[in-house]
C-alpha cells in the first residue's frame, strides 16, 4: 500500500492549498473510493479532486501496431474502469479501443426498441448485456437475454438465469425450466 506524503499540507506551500470555491484549507480524505482531497469546510462545501489525477497506467507495448489516428503505436493500459488499449501518444492523441470486441446478441433492446443488446464486460471482468445505444438508452440486464416475448406480461425480451428462462421484469413472475434439445 503506497504512503501519503502529508508533508504537502505543512509550512509555507500550504497557502497553496486552500479551497478554490470558499478559501477553507484542504485536507487529504479518505472514502470507500480511496484517499483523495477535500475542503475542511464539508457539507457547507462539497470541493473535492482526486489525489492521483493520473491513474491510467500502461501495462504492454503492443508492437507492430499503429493508431488509426496519429499512426504512433498502440498499447495495453490500465484505467478506472479497466483495461483497453490505447494511443501512445496519450494526451495528444486520445484513440481508445475495448480489449474484447462486443458481440451483438441480434436481440432488439425492449425498452429504446431501437437498439441492440451487445455483451459487455465491466472492470472487473464480469459479463453483462446492454443496449449499444447508451448513453441515451440504459437498459442492461446481468443474464443472457433470449430473443422471446414473455408469454405473461408482453415484454420483448425474457433472460436465461439459473437453468430457468425468465422474465427480466421484476413485477412478472413468469418462469420455465430451460428445454433440453
Amino acid at each position: 500500500m503506497s504512503k501519503i506524503d502529508h508533508s504537502l499540507f505543512d509550512g509555507p506551500q500550504a497557502e497553496a492549498h486552500t479551497c478554490p470555491q470558499c478559501g477553507s484549507a484542504l485536507r487529504i480524505r479518505n472514502s470507500k473510493s480511496g484517499p483523495f482531497i477535500g475542503c475542511t469546510a464539508y457539507p457547507q462545501c462539497t470541493y473535492s479532486k482526486p489525489l492521483h489525477d493520473n491513474q491510467t497506467t500502461v501495462l504492454k507495448e503492443i508492437e507492430g501496431t499503429q493508431c488509426p489516428e496519429c499512426g504512433f503505436g498502440m498499447a495495453i493500459k490500465k484505467g478506472r474502469y479497466g483495461m483497453f488499449i490505447g494511443c501512445s501518444n496519450y494526451p495528444d492523441c486520445h484513440h481508445i479501443e475495448p480489449i474484447k470486441e462486443q458481440e451483438d446478441t441480434q436481440i432488439s433492446c425492449p425498452k429504446c426498441q431501437s437498439g441492440h443488446i451487445i455483451e459487455r464486460t465491466n472492470k472487473y471482468g464480469k459479463q453483462f448485456f446492454a443496449c449499444d445505444n447508451y448513453p441515451k438508452c440504459r437498459y442492461v440486464v446481468n443474464s443472457q437475454p433470449v430473443a422471446e416475448e414473455c408469454p405473461s406480461c408482453g415484454w420483448a425480451m425474457l433472460i436465461k438465469k439459473k437453468g430457468q428462462i425468465m422474465c427480466p421484469q421484476p413485477l412478472c413472475d413468469y418462469r420455465q425450466p430451460v428445454s433440453s434439445q
